[in-house]
């Protein structure tokens, strides 16, 4: 039997996930600017390929340009950002009460195994952070497309989801907040796999709406705090 034939990620795939991930954690804050000589050095490839990735990501809203400046991370006002949070909790409690009625038995299950790899990040356990890898290792992903709807997926799939991970992330950094978001997780699970699409619905809206209020709670800190 040959061998399999395990195929690298062309470079500017690999950039940009590098990058989505620097900006989704912070390590590259909300107005800082975007070198590509200095990044691609920091990766150890060309510039072409930092070049495409910083265009995607302006695509995904997660870089803006400005004149006499070029690409840097990019901010939001909290107004907006708030909406924004509001309008998710609406379409991902949709999203999970069509999940329920749509996803086969075995999809569901899936979810379970996948709550259970995310449990096993050291991360998680010391309650430290929840980062999820974007796409099926993304729980609201796995939901958001067994929703089976084409628009709820184009537009938190495709549209939103690079931006929502940004805030999705920071509101799980408080500490010993992590266990807690993935047993809200497990609890959508659990009335997934009793075929309870009204409760699925309101487990996830409630998710989202307490991730909303931690969120505001840092915003208004962090404005305490420079005022």
């Amino acid at each position: 039997m040959p061998s399999p034939t395990f195929i690298p990620k062309p470079l500017v795939d690999q950039a940009f996930e590098w990058l989505e991930e620097a900006i989704i954690k912070g390590t590259y804050a909300p107005g800082t600017k975007l070198d590509e000589v200095a990044l691609a050095r920091a990766f150890n490839i060309s510039r072409g390929p930092v070049r495409e990735a910083i265009r995607r990501l302006e695509g995904k809203q997660l870089v803006e340009r400005v004149p006499n400046i070029g690409a840097r991370v990019a901010s939001f006002a909290p107004d907006a950002i708030f909406d924004l949070l509001e309008v998710r909790e609406g379409l991902e409690g949709i999203a999970a009460r069509l999940a329920t009625q749509r996803m086969s038995k075995e999809a569901i299950a899936g979810l379970d195994a996948l709550l259970d790899r995310h449990a096993e990040q050291g991360e998680v356990q010391a309650g430290e952070s929840y980062f999820q890898r974007s796409g099926d290792h993304d729980f609201h992903f796995r939901i958001i497309q067994g929703s089976g709807n084409a628009k709820l997926i184009s537009m938190l799939c495709d549209d939103l989801y690079s931006l929502l991970r940004v805030y999705r992330y920071r509101s799980g950094l408080r500490p010993g907040q992590a266990p807690k978001s993935l047993q809200e997780h497990r609890s959508v699970v659990e009335a997934m796999k009793a075929g309870d699409a009204d409760r699925a619905e309101h487990l996830m809206r409630e998710h989202l709406r307490q991730a909303r209020a931690r969120l505001r709670e840092e915003f208004e800190e962090d404005a305490r705090k420079s005022a």
